[in-house]
Protein backbone atom coordinates (compact mmCIF):
# COMPACT_ATOMS: atom_id res chain seq x y z
CA UNK A 1 0.00 0.00 0.00
CA UNK A 2 1.33 3.20 -1.20
CA UNK A 3 1.27 5.97 1.67
CA UNK A 4 -1.02 8.98 1.37
CA UNK A 5 2.11 11.72 1.46
CA UNK A 6 4.31 9.35 -0.72
CA UNK A 7 5.55 12.19 -3.16
CA UNK A 8 5.36 9.55 -6.08
CA UNK A 9 2.04 8.70 -5.40
CA UNK A 10 1.08 12.16 -5.33
CA UNK A 11 2.93 13.59 -8.20
CA UNK A 12 1.00 10.68 -10.37
CA UNK A 13 -2.23 11.84 -9.46
CA UNK A 14 -2.32 15.74 -9.26
CA UNK A 15 0.72 15.55 -12.51
CA UNK A 16 -1.63 14.89 -14.98
CA UNK A 17 0.99 15.19 -17.73
CA UNK A 18 2.90 12.19 -16.85
CA UNK A 19 1.31 10.11 -19.37
CA UNK A 20 3.84 11.74 -21.94
CA UNK A 21 6.23 12.52 -19.71
CA UNK A 22 8.75 10.05 -20.85
CA UNK A 23 8.30 10.53 -24.48
CA UNK A 24 10.72 12.80 -26.40
CA UNK A 25 9.70 15.88 -28.70
CA UNK A 26 8.28 14.82 -31.96
CA UNK A 27 10.42 16.29 -35.27
CA UNK A 28 9.11 19.37 -36.50
CA UNK A 29 6.57 18.77 -39.67
CA UNK A 30 8.57 20.82 -42.96
CA UNK A 31 6.64 23.95 -43.06
CA UNK A 32 6.58 23.23 -46.55
CA UNK A 33 3.75 20.70 -46.73
CA UNK A 34 0.89 22.32 -44.57
CA UNK A 35 -1.29 19.08 -42.91
CA UNK A 36 -5.01 18.81 -41.47
CA UNK A 37 -6.06 16.96 -38.57
CA UNK A 38 -9.78 16.62 -37.73
CA UNK A 39 -10.36 15.76 -34.12
CA UNK A 40 -14.27 14.85 -33.75
CA UNK A 41 -15.08 15.42 -29.84
CA UNK A 42 -14.13 18.11 -27.28
CA UNK A 43 -13.79 15.86 -24.72
CA UNK A 44 -11.16 14.99 -22.71
CA UNK A 45 -9.06 12.88 -25.22
CA UNK A 46 -9.63 14.83 -28.04
CA UNK A 47 -9.38 18.80 -26.34
CA UNK A 48 -5.58 17.07 -25.49
CA UNK A 49 -5.19 16.05 -28.45
CA UNK A 50 -6.09 18.98 -30.58
CA UNK A 51 -3.96 20.99 -27.89
CA UNK A 52 -0.86 19.06 -27.96
CA UNK A 53 -0.94 18.61 -31.99
CA UNK A 54 -0.62 22.30 -32.44
CA UNK A 55 1.78 22.69 -29.33
CA UNK A 56 4.29 19.90 -30.99
CA UNK A 57 3.37 20.54 -34.74
CA UNK A 58 4.51 22.58 -37.12
CA UNK A 59 3.15 26.24 -37.36
CA UNK A 60 1.46 25.08 -40.20
CA UNK A 61 0.13 22.16 -38.95
CA UNK A 62 -4.30 23.13 -38.82
CA UNK A 63 -6.08 21.01 -36.32
CA UNK A 64 -10.11 21.60 -36.46
CA UNK A 65 -11.81 20.11 -32.98
CA UNK A 66 -15.40 19.13 -34.53
CA UNK A 67 -18.95 18.82 -31.81
CA UNK A 68 -22.50 19.73 -32.22
CA UNK A 69 -22.05 21.49 -28.72
CA UNK A 70 -20.14 24.47 -27.85
CA UNK A 71 -19.00 23.72 -24.48
CA UNK A 72 -17.78 20.03 -22.80
CA UNK A 73 -19.17 19.47 -19.44
CA UNK A 74 -16.94 17.82 -17.47
CA UNK A 75 -17.85 14.11 -15.70
CA UNK A 76 -14.77 14.23 -13.25
CA UNK A 77 -15.98 15.83 -10.31
CA UNK A 78 -20.13 15.59 -12.06
CA UNK A 79 -21.58 13.56 -9.01
CA UNK A 80 -20.36 16.55 -6.56
CA UNK A 81 -23.46 18.09 -8.48
CA UNK A 82 -25.63 15.42 -6.63
CA UNK A 83 -24.61 16.99 -3.35
CA UNK A 84 -24.15 20.57 -4.90
CA UNK A 85 -20.84 21.02 -3.48
CA UNK A 86 -20.35 21.89 -6.85
CA UNK A 87 -22.55 23.23 -9.61
CA UNK A 88 -22.46 21.64 -13.08
CA UNK A 89 -21.13 25.66 -14.24
CA UNK A 90 -18.28 25.06 -12.89
CA UNK A 91 -17.73 21.93 -14.84
CA UNK A 92 -18.53 23.74 -18.27
CA UNK A 93 -15.12 24.03 -20.52
CA UNK A 94 -15.87 26.21 -23.43
CA UNK A 95 -13.97 24.41 -26.76
CA UNK A 96 -12.98 27.46 -28.28
CA UNK A 97 -10.62 27.99 -25.28
CA UNK A 98 -8.13 26.17 -27.46
CA UNK A 99 -8.14 29.01 -30.07
CA UNK A 100 -5.19 30.35 -28.07
CA UNK A 101 -3.51 27.76 -28.88
CA UNK A 102 -3.94 27.99 -32.98
CA UNK A 103 -7.16 25.21 -32.79
CA UNK A 104 -10.03 26.09 -35.12
CA UNK A 105 -13.54 24.70 -33.40
CA UNK A 106 -16.42 23.87 -35.68
CA UNK A 107 -20.19 23.75 -34.19
CA UNK A 108 -21.62 20.49 -35.71
CA UNK A 109 -22.14 16.99 -35.70
CA UNK A 110 -19.97 14.37 -38.23
CA UNK A 111 -22.59 11.90 -39.51
CA UNK A 112 -20.32 10.11 -42.15
CA UNK A 113 -16.59 9.43 -42.49
CA UNK A 114 -14.81 7.90 -45.36
CA UNK A 115 -11.46 6.68 -44.41
CA UNK A 116 -10.35 5.77 -48.12
CA UNK A 117 -11.07 9.70 -49.19
CA UNK A 118 -10.00 10.65 -45.55
CA UNK A 119 -13.09 13.22 -45.55
CA UNK A 120 -16.07 14.13 -43.01
CA UNK A 121 -19.39 14.34 -43.88
CA UNK A 122 -20.99 16.96 -41.81
CA UNK A 123 -25.23 17.34 -40.30
CA UNK A 124 -24.69 20.84 -41.93
CA UNK A 125 -24.04 19.67 -45.73
CA UNK A 126 -20.17 20.09 -45.46
CA UNK A 127 -17.78 17.83 -46.53
CA UNK A 128 -13.92 18.41 -45.18
CA UNK A 129 -10.88 16.47 -45.74
CA UNK A 130 -7.78 15.90 -43.59
CA UNK A 131 -4.44 14.30 -43.37
CA UNK A 132 -5.26 12.32 -40.21
CA UNK A 133 -8.60 11.79 -38.45
CA UNK A 134 -8.73 11.61 -34.96
CA UNK A 135 -12.28 10.17 -33.23
CA UNK A 136 -12.89 10.76 -29.51
CA UNK A 137 -16.45 10.35 -29.54
CA UNK A 138 -17.05 8.55 -26.06
CA UNK A 139 -18.99 6.39 -25.22
CA UNK A 140 -22.26 5.35 -26.28
CA UNK A 141 -25.39 2.64 -24.64
CA UNK A 142 -26.97 -0.69 -25.20
CA UNK A 143 -30.42 0.33 -24.52
CA UNK A 144 -32.20 -2.21 -22.38
CA UNK A 145 -35.73 -3.40 -22.76
CA UNK A 146 -38.10 -0.96 -21.41
CA UNK A 147 -35.64 1.63 -20.85
CA UNK A 148 -36.24 5.33 -21.08
CA UNK A 149 -33.31 7.99 -20.01
CA UNK A 150 -36.23 10.77 -19.68
CA UNK A 151 -37.59 8.82 -16.63
CA UNK A 152 -34.61 6.39 -15.45
CA UNK A 153 -31.58 8.79 -16.24
CA UNK A 154 -28.13 7.05 -16.58
CA UNK A 155 -25.96 10.80 -15.60
CA UNK A 156 -22.78 8.74 -17.14
CA UNK A 157 -23.01 11.98 -19.77
CA UNK A 158 -22.85 14.97 -17.79
CA UNK A 159 -24.84 17.70 -18.38
CA UNK A 160 -28.97 18.02 -17.56
CA UNK A 161 -29.19 14.34 -16.50
CA UNK A 162 -27.22 15.16 -14.04
CA UNK A 163 -29.09 17.67 -12.65
CA UNK A 164 -32.23 15.60 -13.20
CA UNK A 165 -31.34 13.47 -10.98
CA UNK A 166 -29.97 15.39 -8.56
CA UNK A 167 -33.78 16.70 -8.14
CA UNK A 168 -34.88 13.35 -8.28
CA UNK A 169 -32.65 12.40 -5.17
CA UNK A 170 -33.56 15.35 -3.17
CA UNK A 171 -37.23 14.62 -4.26
CA UNK A 172 -37.15 11.95 -2.42
CA UNK A 173 -39.66 10.38 0.79
CA UNK A 174 -38.58 9.65 3.90
CA UNK A 175 -37.88 5.38 3.74
CA UNK A 176 -37.37 5.83 0.37
CA UNK A 177 -35.18 3.43 -2.00
CA UNK A 178 -32.87 4.46 -4.81
CA UNK A 179 -31.83 1.83 -7.04
CA UNK A 180 -27.95 2.28 -9.62
CA UNK A 181 -27.48 -0.37 -12.30
CA UNK A 182 -23.96 -0.89 -12.95
CA UNK A 183 -23.10 -2.29 -16.42
CA UNK A 184 -20.76 -5.31 -17.03
CA UNK A 185 -17.13 -3.85 -17.25
CA UNK A 186 -15.65 -2.45 -19.48
CA UNK A 187 -17.53 1.07 -18.85
CA UNK A 188 -16.38 4.49 -18.21
CA UNK A 189 -14.74 5.18 -14.97
CA UNK A 190 -14.11 1.99 -13.11
CA UNK A 191 -14.71 3.61 -9.53
CA UNK A 192 -17.41 5.97 -10.95
CA UNK A 193 -20.36 3.75 -9.94
CA UNK A 194 -19.44 3.27 -6.29
CA UNK A 195 -18.63 6.61 -5.98
CA UNK A 196 -21.77 7.90 -6.83
CA UNK A 197 -23.51 5.08 -4.56
CA UNK A 198 -21.55 6.22 -1.66
CA UNK A 199 -22.40 10.12 -2.57
CA UNK A 200 -25.81 9.23 -2.68
CA UNK A 201 -26.03 7.45 0.16
CA UNK A 202 -24.33 10.15 2.19
CA UNK A 203 -27.18 13.03 0.89
CA UNK A 204 -29.63 10.57 2.00
CA UNK A 205 -28.65 10.25 5.59
CA UNK A 206 -30.70 13.56 5.69
CA UNK A 207 -34.03 11.53 4.99
CA UNK A 208 -34.58 9.00 7.45
CA UNK A 209 -35.27 5.01 6.65
CA UNK A 210 -34.04 5.74 3.23
CA UNK A 211 -31.44 3.65 1.49
CA UNK A 212 -29.53 2.96 -1.68
CA UNK A 213 -29.59 -0.68 -4.13
CA UNK A 214 -26.78 -0.80 -5.88
CA UNK A 215 -27.00 -3.69 -8.91
CA UNK A 216 -23.47 -4.60 -10.36
CA UNK A 217 -23.80 -6.73 -13.48
CA UNK A 218 -20.36 -7.48 -12.45
CA UNK A 219 -19.10 -10.60 -10.22
CA UNK A 220 -17.81 -7.78 -7.62
CA UNK A 221 -16.58 -4.04 -6.93
CA UNK A 222 -14.58 -3.52 -10.12
CA UNK A 223 -12.08 -0.54 -8.56
CA UNK A 224 -10.96 0.09 -5.41
CA UNK A 225 -12.25 -3.07 -4.16
CA UNK A 226 -11.02 -2.58 -0.47
CA UNK A 227 -12.14 0.80 0.17
CA UNK A 228 -15.32 -0.09 -1.53
CA UNK A 229 -15.87 -3.38 0.51
CA UNK A 230 -14.74 -1.29 3.61
CA UNK A 231 -17.34 1.75 3.10
CA UNK A 232 -20.65 -0.38 2.31
CA UNK A 233 -19.93 -2.52 5.38
CA UNK A 234 -18.58 0.02 7.60
CA UNK A 235 -19.39 3.67 6.80
CA UNK A 236 -23.00 2.95 4.97
CA UNK A 237 -24.04 -0.45 6.45
CA UNK A 238 -27.45 -0.59 6.14
CA UNK A 239 -27.66 2.48 4.04
CA UNK A 240 -26.31 0.67 0.75
CA UNK A 241 -27.61 -2.66 0.02
CA UNK A 242 -24.63 -4.00 -2.55
CA UNK A 243 -25.70 -6.98 -5.09
CA UNK A 244 -23.23 -8.34 -7.32
CA UNK A 245 -23.71 -10.31 -10.72
CA UNK A 246 -27.15 -8.47 -11.02
CA UNK A 247 -27.42 -8.43 -14.77
CA UNK A 248 -29.91 -5.96 -16.46
CA UNK A 249 -32.50 -7.38 -18.12
CA UNK A 250 -35.46 -4.62 -17.97
CA UNK A 251 -36.66 -1.95 -16.89
CA UNK A 252 -40.22 -0.60 -16.16
CA UNK A 253 -39.93 2.99 -14.57
CA UNK A 254 -43.70 3.65 -14.43
CA UNK A 255 -43.81 0.96 -11.80
CA UNK A 256 -40.62 1.82 -10.55
CA UNK A 257 -39.16 -1.87 -11.53
CA UNK A 258 -35.48 -2.73 -12.26
CA UNK A 259 -35.86 -5.75 -13.86
CA UNK A 260 -32.32 -8.30 -13.18
CA UNK A 261 -31.29 -11.57 -13.41
CA UNK A 262 -31.38 -12.03 -9.71
CA UNK A 263 -34.97 -10.57 -9.63
CA UNK A 264 -37.13 -7.55 -9.36
CA UNK A 265 -36.20 -4.34 -7.05
CA UNK A 266 -38.57 -1.53 -6.64
CA UNK A 267 -37.39 1.73 -5.91
CA UNK A 268 -38.60 5.52 -5.69
CA UNK A 269 -35.70 6.42 -8.03
CA UNK A 270 -34.32 4.72 -10.80
CA UNK A 271 -30.47 5.61 -11.91
CA UNK A 272 -30.04 3.20 -14.74
CA UNK A 273 -26.00 3.08 -16.26
CA UNK A 274 -27.06 0.51 -19.47
CA UNK A 275 -23.91 -0.93 -20.85
CA UNK A 276 -21.64 0.83 -22.84
CA UNK A 277 -19.94 0.56 -26.27
CA UNK A 278 -17.93 2.70 -28.69
CA UNK A 279 -19.56 6.19 -30.00
CA UNK A 280 -21.98 6.20 -32.46
CA UNK A 281 -19.37 8.33 -35.06
CA UNK A 282 -16.78 5.92 -34.40
CA UNK A 283 -19.44 2.62 -34.80
CA UNK A 284 -20.23 4.47 -38.40
CA UNK A 285 -16.70 4.74 -39.08
CA UNK A 286 -16.36 1.07 -39.89
CA UNK A 287 -13.89 1.12 -36.78
CA UNK A 288 -15.53 -1.26 -34.80
CA UNK A 289 -15.40 -5.28 -36.27
CA UNK A 290 -18.54 -6.92 -36.08
CA UNK A 291 -19.71 -8.55 -32.65
CA UNK A 292 -17.36 -6.19 -30.86
CA UNK A 293 -18.60 -2.77 -28.83
CA UNK A 294 -14.86 -1.53 -29.19
CA UNK A 295 -12.53 -0.05 -31.74
CA UNK A 296 -9.13 -2.23 -32.01
CA UNK A 297 -5.84 0.67 -32.03
CA UNK A 298 -2.43 0.18 -31.89
CA UNK A 299 -1.06 1.48 -28.73
CA UNK A 300 2.21 3.10 -30.24
CA UNK A 301 -0.25 5.69 -32.33
CA UNK A 302 -3.82 5.04 -31.62
CA UNK A 303 -4.36 4.44 -35.64
CA UNK A 304 -7.19 1.85 -36.60
CA UNK A 305 -6.23 -1.77 -37.03
CA UNK A 306 -9.09 -2.54 -39.32
CA UNK A 307 -8.01 -2.96 -42.90
CA UNK A 308 -8.18 0.83 -45.43
CA UNK A 309 -8.10 2.69 -41.71
CA UNK A 310 -4.55 3.28 -41.29
CA UNK A 311 -4.95 7.12 -40.83
CA UNK A 312 -7.99 6.94 -38.02
CA UNK A 313 -6.63 7.32 -34.48
CA UNK A 314 -9.45 6.37 -31.78
CA UNK A 315 -8.54 7.53 -28.22
CA UNK A 316 -10.76 7.63 -25.35
CA UNK A 317 -13.59 5.53 -24.07
CA UNK A 318 -13.95 4.04 -27.51
CA UNK A 319 -11.21 2.45 -27.89
CA UNK A 320 -10.28 -1.47 -27.22
CA UNK A 321 -6.84 -1.83 -25.59
CA UNK A 322 -7.63 -2.87 -21.97
CA UNK A 323 -6.78 0.47 -20.58
CA UNK A 324 -9.53 1.98 -17.99
CA UNK A 325 -11.83 4.38 -19.93
CA UNK A 326 -11.46 7.64 -17.70
CA UNK A 327 -10.99 11.09 -18.32
CA UNK A 328 -7.00 11.15 -16.87
CA UNK A 329 -6.25 8.02 -19.22
CA UNK A 330 -7.86 9.81 -22.24
CA UNK A 331 -5.84 12.68 -21.57
CA UNK A 332 -3.22 10.43 -21.34
CA UNK A 333 -3.83 8.15 -24.60
CA UNK A 334 -3.86 12.09 -26.84
CA UNK A 335 -0.61 12.62 -25.85
CA UNK A 336 0.81 9.54 -27.18
CA UNK A 337 -1.20 9.58 -30.18
CA UNK A 338 -0.24 13.02 -31.04
CA UNK A 339 3.59 12.62 -30.63
CA UNK A 340 2.66 9.80 -32.80
CA UNK A 341 0.73 11.67 -35.53
CA UNK A 342 3.35 14.70 -35.94
CA UNK A 343 5.85 11.79 -36.11
CA UNK A 344 3.82 10.39 -39.17
CA UNK A 345 3.53 13.60 -40.52
CA UNK A 346 7.21 14.18 -40.64
CA UNK A 347 8.03 10.86 -41.91
CA UNK A 348 9.23 9.23 -39.29
CA UNK A 349 8.36 5.86 -37.23
CA UNK A 350 6.45 5.23 -34.12
CA UNK A 351 7.90 2.35 -33.33
CA UNK A 352 11.81 2.79 -32.78
CA UNK A 353 12.95 0.93 -29.57
CA UNK A 354 13.48 4.22 -27.53
CA UNK A 355 9.99 5.48 -28.40
CA UNK A 356 8.37 2.14 -27.99
CA UNK A 357 10.10 1.66 -24.07
CA UNK A 358 8.75 5.31 -23.20
CA UNK A 359 5.16 4.95 -24.54
CA UNK A 360 3.36 4.70 -20.96
CA UNK A 361 -0.47 5.96 -19.71
CA UNK A 362 -1.51 6.37 -16.58
CA UNK A 363 -5.00 6.62 -14.60
CA UNK A 364 -5.74 8.20 -11.25
CA UNK A 365 -8.57 9.32 -10.09
CA UNK A 366 -9.85 10.50 -6.17
CA UNK A 367 -13.55 8.94 -5.44
CA UNK A 368 -15.64 11.60 -2.58
CA UNK A 369 -16.57 8.68 -0.02
CA UNK A 370 -18.51 11.38 1.57
CA UNK A 371 -19.34 15.37 1.62
CA UNK A 372 -15.76 15.77 3.11
CA UNK A 373 -13.47 12.97 2.63
CA UNK A 374 -12.05 11.25 -0.58
CA UNK A 375 -10.40 7.94 -1.47
CA UNK A 376 -8.08 8.01 -4.39
CA UNK A 377 -7.37 5.06 -6.95
CA UNK A 378 -3.14 4.74 -9.14
CA UNK A 379 -2.74 2.82 -12.36
CA UNK A 380 -0.23 3.16 -14.87
CA UNK A 381 0.23 1.23 -18.19
CA UNK A 382 3.68 0.37 -20.50
CA UNK A 383 3.71 -1.01 -23.56
CA UNK A 384 4.83 -4.73 -23.94
CA UNK A 385 7.08 -5.41 -27.07
CA UNK A 386 6.04 -9.34 -27.18
CA UNK A 387 2.27 -8.88 -27.18
CA UNK A 388 2.67 -5.33 -28.41
CA UNK A 389 -0.29 -4.07 -26.39
CA UNK A 390 -0.22 -1.80 -23.29
CA UNK A 391 -0.02 -4.13 -20.25
CA UNK A 392 -0.51 -3.13 -16.24
CA UNK A 393 2.16 -2.23 -14.07
CA UNK A 394 1.47 -4.22 -10.98
CA UNK A 395 3.48 -1.87 -8.77
CA UNK A 396 1.79 0.79 -9.94
CA UNK A 397 -1.68 -0.40 -9.11
CA UNK A 398 -2.60 1.16 -5.39
CA UNK A 399 -5.39 2.54 -3.74
CA UNK A 400 -5.79 4.19 -0.02
CA UNK A 401 -7.91 1.75 1.14
CA UNK A 402 -9.62 4.77 3.56
CA UNK A 403 -10.78 7.98 2.80
CA UNK A 404 -9.41 11.33 4.54
CA UNK A 405 -9.87 15.28 4.40
CA UNK A 406 -6.52 15.22 3.00
CA UNK A 407 -7.28 13.36 0.24
CA UNK A 408 -10.43 15.09 -0.27
CA UNK A 409 -8.71 18.46 -0.38
CA UNK A 410 -6.29 17.07 -2.90
CA UNK A 411 -9.34 15.98 -5.38
CA UNK A 412 -9.53 19.26 -6.15
CA UNK A 413 -5.98 20.35 -7.03
CA UNK A 414 -6.00 16.77 -9.51
CA UNK A 415 -9.42 17.63 -11.22
CA UNK A 416 -8.41 21.35 -11.76
CA UNK A 417 -4.76 20.34 -13.08
CA UNK A 418 -6.39 17.62 -15.31
CA UNK A 419 -8.40 20.10 -16.47
CA UNK A 420 -5.84 23.08 -17.22
CA UNK A 421 -3.93 20.59 -19.34
CA UNK A 422 -6.58 19.30 -21.66
CA UNK A 423 -8.84 22.56 -21.73
CA UNK A 424 -7.29 25.96 -21.57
Amino acid sequence: MTHPNDPTRRDLLIGATAGAAALSAPARISAATPRHVIVVGGGFGGSTAAKYLRLWGEPSLRVTIIDPKPVHISCVMSNLVLSRTLSLGALRFPHAGLASYGVTFVKDTVIGVDPAAMTVELKSGAMLSCDKLVLAGGISFVKPQGWNQRTAPHAWIAGGQTMQLRNMIEAMPDHGTYIQTIPPSPYRCPPGPYERACTVADILGAKPGARVILLDANDGIQASKATFTRAFNGLYRGKIEYRSGAELVAVDAAAGEVHTSLGVFRGDVLNIIPPHRASVVVRRSGAVPKGSHWAPVDPLSYASTVQGMKNVHIIGDSQGTGQPKSGHMANAQAKVCADAIVRLLAGQRVDGISRVRSVTTNSACYSPITHDKAAWLTAAFAYDETTRQMRLVPASLAESGSWSRESYAEMFDWANNLWTDTFR
